[in-house]
C-alpha cells in the first residue's frame, strides 16, 4: 500500500493530486519552531521538492519547540539537521539544505525557482523582504508567527494582497520569542495551519487560503479568521536592503541604543530613553 494512501482517498487529493504534489517544489526559510512542524508535514505529505534555507544553529534553549532536533546535534547547522532527519522520514522527498540567512540580495532567485514560499522565519524584516519579492514575482507566500500562547498565518500575495497589506503599520519594538517566551504546541499548531495552507495552494482547492488569515489563541481557548482580499496596499513602503547592496557613498544610521554600529562606517545615533512613569 502507498505511503499516501489516506490522503490519496480524500476526493481533495486522487491520484492527480498526489502527483502533483509530487511535482512541486517549495522553499521554506527558517527551521525552528514554525519550521519544523511544516517540514515534517510537507515531507511526510509527498512533497516533491524542498529548497531549506536557515543559516542558524541547533541551539538546547529552542528544543522544547524544536523536537526535530536532538541533543547531540546541538551546534549543529540546522538546515543540515533538518534534512538529515527528513530524509529519514521520507527519502522519496528530495531537500536541499541552504545554510545561510536570507536577505534582499539572495532572496529573489530561490523564490523564483519555487512554487510556493513559507516563511518560517522570526524577523519581520525576513518576514517583509519575502512579501515584496513574492508579490512582484507573483508568487504565493504562506507566512506566519507565533508569540507567547498565540500566533497566526496567512496566505499571502500569489494573486492576494501581501503582507504589508494586513500589516501597514509596524510596530516600533518586535517581541521575540527570546525577550517574550513561546509555548511549543502554540507553535507546532501555527505550523502545522502554515503547513495545510501550502498543500491547499499546491492542490488548488477552494476557497483558496490566499486572502486568509487565521489566528490562534491559547489563553482563551479561541481560533478566528478573516479574509483580506480587499486590503490596500501601502502607497510608498520603504524596502529593505541588504548590506552588501550598499554603496560605499551611502550615510548609514543606526539607532539601536543597546548596540554598536554594525559596520565602522555607520553612524550612531541612539534615542532617548523613555523617562520611567
Amino acid at each position: 500500500m502507498s505511503r499516501y494512501a489516506r490522503q490519496i482517498m480524500l476526493p481533495e487529493v486522487g491520484p492527480d493530486g498526489q502527483d502533483r504534489l509530487a511535482q512541486a517544489h517549495v522553499l521554506v526559510v527558517g527551521a525552528g519552531g514554525l519550521g519544523v512542524p511544516v517540514l515534517q508535514y510537507l515531507a511526510g505529505a509527498g512533497l516533491g521538492r524542498i529548497t531549506l534555507v536557515d543559516g542558524d544553529t541547533v541551539a538546547a534553549h529552542n528544543l522544547h519547540r524544536q523536537p526535530l532536533y536532538r541533543m547531540d546535534q546541538i551546534g549543529a547547522p540546522k538546515a543540515q539537521a533538518a534534512t538529515a532527519a527528513l530524509t529519514a522520514l521520507n527519502p522519496q522527498v528530495s531537500i536541499t539544505p541552504v545554510c545561510a540567512m536570507l536577505d534582499p540580495e539572495n532572496a529573489p532567485a530561490w523564490v523564483a525557482a519555487a512554487d510556493i514560499v513559507l516563511d518560517c522565519a522570526d524577523t519581520f524584516a525576513a518576514s517583509l523582504t519575502l512579501s515584496d519579492i513574492c508579490a512582484a514575482q507573483g508568487k504565493p507566500l504562506i507566512t506566519a508567527s507565533a508569540l507567547g500562547l498565540s500566533g497566526y498565518v496567512a496566505g499571502c500575495c500569489g494573486g492576494a494582497p501581501s503582507l504589508r497589506a494586513i500589516f501597514p503599520d509596524l510596530p516600533e519594538r518586535g517581541a521575540t520569542c527570546a525577550t517574550a517566551g513561546v509555548m511549543g504546541p502554540v507553535v507546532a499548531a501555527i505550523g502545522a495551519l502554515q503547513a495545510q495552507m501550502a498543500l491547499a495552494v499546491q492542490l488548488a482547492l477552494t476557497p483558496s487560503p490566499l486572502g486568509q488569515l487565521v489566528s490562534l489563541d491559547a489563553r482563551r481557548w479561541r481560533m478566528s479568521s478573516f479574509r483580506f482580499d480587499t486590503a490596500p496596499e501601502p502607497a510608498r513602503p520603504l524596502p529593505f536592503i541588504a548590506r552588501s547592496q550598499t554603496r560605499a557613498d551611502d550615510p548609514l544610521i543606526d539607532l539601536r541604543p543597546e548596540a554598536a554600529p554594525f559596520c565602522p562606517e555607520a553612524r550612531h545615533i541612539s534615542r532617548p530613553r523613555e523617562s520611567p512613569s
